[in-house]
């Protein structure tokens, strides 16, 4: 009994070879042809000009439709993708550092004039623990006057417009009510019309600020006794080298004239 026509039309896989019974190609050219109105939208016959394109058409008919190959995908791990172990993960910097305040910031940046006329400017230092001094409140209350002691070391302020040098000009130094530290030379003090003395820089490593607890202003204080003298305002638009103005309680300080 030889093999069934299904047999015969089908891929023999073990042989790698095609067989067509008789009458095959006919209807494959048929198929093809088909084929070939439907793809012109049956709107008229496609001409078939030569033999080679209507054998090429029917052998094509032939090709079997496989199912679809899948190739495999082998993911290599990246060691840059491994998870970070805890221990050494809590050890990693944030990935960004806290914000500062912009009032913090601003006190970071103070700058001035370098003495001798240059109009160069460069960083203010604090000044060193080494200079600083050290008194009780005892002691405090005992060198100055109730209200040195209300507005320097209680951070009072006065009234505005009352202060002895809020008007004052004069050729010299301002020095610290309570330890005497140079703080402010009389060359930059301006008229702000505010109520207060105003400066637009101190000497170098003299004044220390610090953010107030709600960051909205910024106390400025003698670095060396901590002895409080006002506050620091800056980017108001005062026509000065630093755009700053250093808000300072008359009490707190002390004119010593130029010799």
């Amino acid at each position: 009994v030889g093999p069934s026509t299904d047999s015969r039309r089908g891929y023999e896989h073990g042989r790698g070879e095609w067989s067509c019974p008789a009458g095959c190609r006919e209807r494959a050219r048929e198929r093809a042809m088909g084929f070939l109105l439907r793809a012109a939208g049956g709107a008229g016959v496609v001409p078939i000009t030569s033999p080679k394109a209507a054998t090429l058409l029917a052998a094509a008919a032939l090709v079997p439709q496989g199912p679809p190959v899948h190739f495999p995908v082998h993911v290599r791990p990246s060691s840059l993708l491994r998870t970070i172990p805890p221990a050494r993960a809590s050890r990693l910097p944030p990935p960004n550092p806290p914000p500062r305040s912009h009032l913090a910031a601003a006190c970071a940046t103070w700058t001035r004039h370098p003495i001798g006329g240059s109009t160069g400017r460069r960083g203010v230092a604090m000044a060193s623990a080494e200079s600083s001094v050290q008194k009780t409140e005892e002691e405090w209350r005992a060198v100055l006057s109730p209200e040195q002691f209300r507005i320097l070391r209680q951070k009072g302020t006065e009234s505005p417009g009352t202060g002895e040098y809020n008007k004052f000009s004069g050729d010299g130094m301002y020095n610290c009510a309570g330890c005497g530290t140079p703080l402010y030379k009389s060359t930059t003090k301006f008229d702000s019309g505010c109520g207060w003395p105003a400066f637009f820089e101190g000497l170098p490593g003299a004044i220390k600020c610090t953010p107030d607890p709600d960051g909205r202003r910024t106390e400025i204080t003698c670095a060396a006794c901590g002895g409080h003298l006002g506050h620091v305002f800056k980017g108001e638009g005062f026509p000065t080298p630093t755009d700053e103005r250093h808000c300072v309680n008359s009490i707190s300080i002390k004119f010593t004239p130029a010799s």
